[in-house]
C-alpha cells in the first residue's frame, strides 16, 4: 500500500487556502525611515509595526549594537550552557529582573521558544492548563507540547476560568493568559485572575509581549500596572522585539523558576544564544524605555487622538486603550479590500483574516507608535473616512 505523499497534501491545503483568498504573502521591506517604510519602490506610512516606542531605529541602540559587535563578533557561537553566555547576556538579564520586580530573568531567542520552554518544563503530561481562548498561538502550542489537558475559557471570562480550574482539582494546574491581547488590543483581567489562582492553588503565567515598555509608570508592563507582584504572577514572559525595538524574549520570576528552566526548558538548553551585540542593544533599550517617559506619553496621546477621531467618524473600532487598535470589518475580503485601498493612498495597515482570527472577525490591525506625529494620525483618519464612504454604503452592516 502506498503512503500518502506529505508534500502533495501540503500543496492541496495551500491551494485550498489560496482558493478561499486567505493565503498569506511575504512583503519585502527595503528601508525604514521613522514611521515610513519603502517596499516595491513605494514609500508607505506604516500603521502595522509593533515598534511601539519608536526605539528600533534609535541611534543609541544602533551604537550599542555596533560597539558590542566590534568587541564580541556577530554570533554567540554556542548555547548559553556551553560557552555562549556572555557578559552582555548576564547584564541584560539582571536589568530585566530589576525592571519587572523579579528575582531573576532568563533570556530566550524568541517569545515562541520562551513559552514552549516554560510549559514543557512546568507541566507534566495530563496536568491541567487553563487558557484564554484568544491567547497567542505559542501558549496553546506550549500546552500541547507538554501533553497537558488544555481547557480554554471564553475571552476574559474569569468565572468561566474558575469553572475550568475547579473541574480538575487533583493535579497541579497552570493558568496562562496574554497580558495585552495581540489581535484585540485589550488587557486581561489580571487582578481577578491572580485572585482566582491564589484561591485555587494554581500557578499564573502572563505573556506580556505587548504590554512591556508600554504600560505602567516606567513601562514594566500590564502586571506592574495592576500592582501585581512575583507572588501574584509567578511566571512572567515578555519579548524584546516589540516596544524595545530589538529581538528575543525573557522569562522572569523566582530563583526557583529560573534555575528550573535552566535545567529543563528544552527550547533554552538546546539552541544557540542570541548574539551578544543584540543583548547590548536590548540593554540600552531597557534604559531608554524606563527613563524616557515622553515616549509613552506621546504614544498615549496618539491613541487618544485616533480613537476620538474614529468615534467622530463612526468607525467600528474595538475597545482598546493600548497601541493595538483593531478596526473590525467582519468579512475577510472586505478587510483585504480595505487594506489595499489604504495602500493605494500611501498607508500600510494589514488585514488580519482567519485563521489568525475567528471566522467573521476579519479586521485591520492598526498599531500606533511614538514615532507617529499628529499629522500622521490625521492622515490615517482622513483615509479611513474615505474608505468608509467607499466600502460601507448607507445601511451596510459593519
Amino acid at each position: 500500500m502506498q503512503r500518502p505523499d506529505l508534500l502533495e497534501r501540503l500543496a492541496v491545503q495551500t491551494a485550498e487556502r489560496t482558493q478561499a483568498r486567505l493565503q498569506r504573502r511575504l512583503r519585502t521591506v527595503d528601508a525604514y525611515d521613522g514611521p515610513y517604510l519603502e517596499s516595491n519602490g513605494r514609500r508607505l506610512l506604516a500603521f502595522c509595526s509593533n515598534d511601539y516606542l519608536g526605539l528600533a531605529q534609535d541611534p543609541r541602540l544602533i551604537a550599542a549594537l555596533k560597539q558590542a559587535a566590534d568587541e564580541t563578533g556577530v554570533g554567540s557561537g554556542s548555547a548559553h550552557l556551553i560557552c555562549g553566555h556572555r557578559r552582555q547576556h548576564a547584564a541584560l538579564e539582571e536589568a530585566l529582573a530589576e525592571w519587572t520586580g523579579r528575582e531573576r530573568a532568563l533570556l530566550f531567542s524568541t517569545g515562541y521558544m520562551a513559552n514552549l520552554g516554560v510549559m514543557q518544563a512546568l507541566l507534566k503530561r495530563g496536568e491541567l492548563c487553563v487558557q484564554d481562548k484568544l491567547n497567542h498561538a505559542c501558549l496553546l502550542d506550549g500546552a500541547q507540547l507538554a501533553g497537558a489537558v488544555l481547557k480554554r475559557y471564553p475571552h476574559a471570562d474569569v468565572a468561566a476560568a474558575a469553572r475550568q480550574l475547579c473541574s480538575e482539582t487533583d493535579d497541579s494546574a497552570l493558568l496562562a493568559t496574554d497580558g495585552v491581547f495581540s489581535m484585540d488590543g485589550d488587557i486581561a483581567p489580571l487582578r481577578e485572575l491572580a485572585s482566582l489562582c491564589a484561591s485555587e492553588y494554581a500557578c499564573l503565567m502572563v505573556d506580556d509581549a505587548h504590554g512591556l515598555g508600554v504600560l505602567g509608570h516606567d513601562g514594566a508592563g500590564s502586571v506592574a500596572e495592576d500592582g501585581l507582584t512575583e507572588q501574584d504572577v509567578p511566571v512572567l514572559m515578555a519579548t524584546l522585539g516589540k516596544a524595545l525595538g530589538c529581538s528575543g524574549a525573557f522569562v522572569a520570576g523566582s530563583t526557583t523558576l529560573i534555575d528550573g528552566l535552566t535545567q529543563f526548558a528544552r527550547s533554552y538548553i538546546y539552541t544557540t544564544a542570541m548574539p551578544p551585540a543584540l543583548a547590548a542593544a536590548a540593554l540600552c533599550a531597557v534604559t531608554l524605555a524606563r527613563s524616557e517617559h515622553w515616549r509613552r506619553e506621546k504614544l498615549n496621546a496618539s491613541i487618544r487622538r485616533f480613537r476620538h477621531g474614529a468615534a467622530q467618524l463612526g468607525l467600528p473600532l474595538m475597545p482598546s486603550r493600548t497601541a493595538i487598535q483593531p478596526l473590525m470589518l467582519g468579512d475577510a475580503q472586505r478587510a483585504l479590500d480595505a487594506s489595499c485601498t489604504l495602500e493605494a493612498q500611501g498607508l500600510l495597515a494589514v488585514a488580519i483574516r482567519p485563521p489568525t482570527v475567528p471566522q467573521g472577525q476579519a479586521r485591520l490591525r492598526i498599531t500606533l507608535s511614538a514615532a507617529h506625529e499628529e499629522a500622521h494620525i490625521d492622515q490615517l483618519l482622513e483615509a479611513l473616512a474615505s474608505l468608509r464612504l467607499e466600502t460601507f454604503p448607507a445601511g451596510a452592516p459593519v
